[in-house]
């Protein structure tokens, strides 16, 4: 049974979600901040976190930082209270794997909790694939789910994972941002590529990549980005 740490203030917003995850199968610990939410990543064992922005306290920003501080595997979906794409953004490059805009719909966070728990357990393209494929210094196990550079393992969020193991499977293949949506989000309103922007940049700097000339995953200007095995 997947066990999902809520963080909301909003009490009628919080008992709401908790139920509608509850009737779906789901373990809840619902908390109304982001210091006992800290609290109790450590004793409930989250798998996956669903973090409102806006908290009391401790802002949910610098909630989402310490959540990556701790577990940098950690599934986090966050929840705005604005579609702002500033907001947005910034959420995304603290660490967030997913958003929901408010009001959440629970059919739509439900469907972003089961995508975000299948990146974080299974690779695209696993079948007919050596388990080791190594580029340079650069190690991808993708049977094991894990990746490291020169031997040091990095631990990668699950959209991080799965955007990495999207890319390489097909090195020098140009993807459109509305293909990786759809391959590692497994969703694909076209106002979501900032999902894509922001995760490469998460990933670019978890793998040591220079910003200006990034070795592995090189932007395709207008377009998209692809993976150079060099």
């Amino acid at each position: 049974m997947p066990r999902v740490l809520l963080i909301e203030d909003d009490h009628a917003v919080r008992k709401a979600v908790a139920l509608a995850l509850r009737r779906q199968g789901h373990e809840v610990a619902a908390v109304e901040n982001g210091e006992d939410g800290l609290g109790r990543v450590r004793s409930f064992r989250p798998d996956v976190v669903v973090l409102d922005l806006m908290l009391p306290g401790m802002p949910g920003l610098d909630v989402c930082h310490a959540l990556r501080a701790l577990d940098q595997t950690l599934p986090i979906i966050m929840v705005t209270a604005r579609g702002d794409d500033e907001d947005i953004v910034v959420g995304l490059e603290a660490g967030a794997d997913d958003y929901v805009v408010k009001p959440v719909q629970a059919r739509v966070l439900q469907a972003r909790i089961r995508a975000v728990l299948r990146r974080a357990t299974g690779a695209p393209g696993e079948a007919g694939i050596p388990k080791i494929d190594t580029y340079g210094e650069l190690a991808v196990d993708r049977a094991g789910l894990c990746v490291a550079r020169d031997g040091v393992p990095i631990a990668l969020a699950p959209s991080e994972l799965r955007l990495l193991l999207t890319l390489s499977a097909s090195p020098g293949q140009v993807f459109s941002r509305q293909q990786l949506l759809e391959a590692v989000w497994e969703h694909s309103y076209h106002g979501d590529a900032r999902l894509v922007d922001a995760c490469v940049k998460r990933l670019r700097a978890k793998m040591g990549e220079p910003p200006r000339e990034p070795r592995y995953i090189q932007t395709v200007r207008g377009f998209g980005y692809r993976f150079a095995a060099r």
